[in-house]
């Protein structure tokens, strides 16, 4: 048996990126400050948490140590030993950008080295055609917003206005997105799917990533709450990613929570969503039990970024930190000789830092597998290492992008043609 199993935790960034200035977020890392508040008592809430941040599972597989590995600078692990097991290391992004798509797309071993479109920081911010054509097009009387905006603010804003007129509200942000919040019951939750793949078409010619649904419900300012029937429409991967090259040699993706959306559902053989970190948990072990001989379960824990990292709640973030690090025995547990676990992230979203948008940041590459030799995997030229390492494992041939560390960790003994 040969399974590979890699989760997600969506933001969490261990800083260190070489090229962090460049995007303006020279010093930022998400599990250092959190760390460092957490330490300092800034990150207790009553009734939630409260102390030093204590992940002693991630700190087993190595957390730790990626963190020194990125930064030079590790964090408290409270002297958790390592699993004679373990790997660790980190990796540096060179994909442009630091939203999603890239990250996803790179950790599947494929770079994105051509530039993203992005909407001016301007209000309004889309071109005045492309607002014309969403109107006409996409048959609604008009739009709210046109402006970069944190998502809970702009539908405190505009949601009334919305139900009052029937228009969507639409906005952006520094990632290469369009997003557009409509009310599930007055706009219709199916009528925002509709709409949104319109305005996806519409935004194919200026490279735009994504076009997200942000669906929510509630009658006033103060009710209004997102929903969990977010969509993503995003744009196909250019090449071949390692879901590609696995599902055409007929092995089976199976893709829990938005990452079939992230890879416009190409190489995904099934999808599996639930709403929340935990849900989606519990759905990442039931395909962890259905996977079999030569598939991959890639599952992404989406809350870190979209309720704590953009929302810059620290205390909400290092809590939902240590709440995955209760559950992660469980998928310790169903692992077989044979199978080989990784935990890692697409993107830094520091809680501590300016403004509500992602932040570029080197990512941890942790993990295990029965039998493993484990061991140090250092710094990693790029993401794409990652997808060439369960390439490996599972047998497939070398892809064009990134570097095996199969050989460092492998198993002592040869599983499936693997030493």
């Amino acid at each position: 048996m040969a399974r590979a199993f890699l989760f997600v935790l969506d933001s969490f960034g261990i800083g260190g990126a070489a090229d962090a200035e460049r995007y303006g977020d020279a010093g930022a890392n998400t599990l250092g400050h959190i760390a460092e508040a957490c330490a300092e008592g800034r990150a207790d809430r009553e009734g939630l948490r409260n102390g030093p941040l204590f992940v002693p599972h991630m700190a087993s597989l190595g957390l730790g140590k990626a963190a020194e590995t990125a930064t030079g600078l590790g964090f408290d692990t409270g002297g958790t030993d390592l699993l004679a097991t373990a790997f660790h290391g980190a990796a540096q992004e060179v994909s442009s950008g630091k939203d999603t798509p890239s990250g996803h797309w790179e950790i599947a071993a494929l770079p994105v080295r051509f530039d993203w479109g992005y909407f001016p920081d301007t209000v309004p911010a889309f071109p005045a055609d492309l607002t014309e054509a969403m109107i006409r097009t996409g048959k609604v009387p008009g739009i709210l917003g046109n402006c970069h905006a944190p998502g809970t603010e702009i539908i405190e804003r505009f949601g009334e206005e919305h139900i009052r007129t029937g228009k969507p509200i639409c906005y952006t942000s520094v990632d290469s997105v369009l997003q557009i919040a409509a009310h599930e019951v007055h706009f219709g939750l199916e009528r925002l799917y509709e709409f949104c793949k319109v305005v996806r078409k519409l935004v194919d010619p200026l490279r735009i990533g994504r076009v997200i649904a942000r669906p929510f419900i509630g009658e006033t300012a103060a009710t209004f709450e997102r929903t969990y029937n977010r969509h993503d429409y995003a744009v196909p991967p250019p090449e071949p990613t390692l879901l590609d090259r696995l599902t055409a040699r007929g092995s089976r993706v199976i893709a829990v929570g938005k990452i079939g959306d992230i890879f416009a559902h190409r190489g995904i053989s099934e999808v599996r969503k639930a709403a929340g970190n935990m849900a989606m948990f519990d759905e990442a072990l039931g395909a962890m039990d259905d996977a079999g001989d030569g598939d991959l379960v890639f599952a992404n824990f989406v809350d870190f970024d979209t309720e704590f990292g953009h929302r810059r709640d620290v205390a909400g973030y290092a809590a939902a930190l240590e709440a995955f690090d209760r559950r992660l025995p469980e998928a310790l547990a169903k692992l077989k000789q044979g199978d080989l676990l990784i935990l890692t992230a697409d993107h830094g979203n520091d809680p501590t830092w300016r403004g509500t948008d992602h932040t570029r940041e080197r990512i941890p590459v942790i993990g295990t597998g029965p039998g493993f030799k484990g061991g140090d995997i250092g710094l990693r030229a790029t993401f794409a290492d990652i997808g060439e390492t369960v390439a490996e494992h599972l047998g497939l041939a070398r892809g064009p992008h990134g570097t095996s560390f199969y050989k460092t960790i492998g198993l002592y003994k040869t599983i499936g043609g693997h030493a």
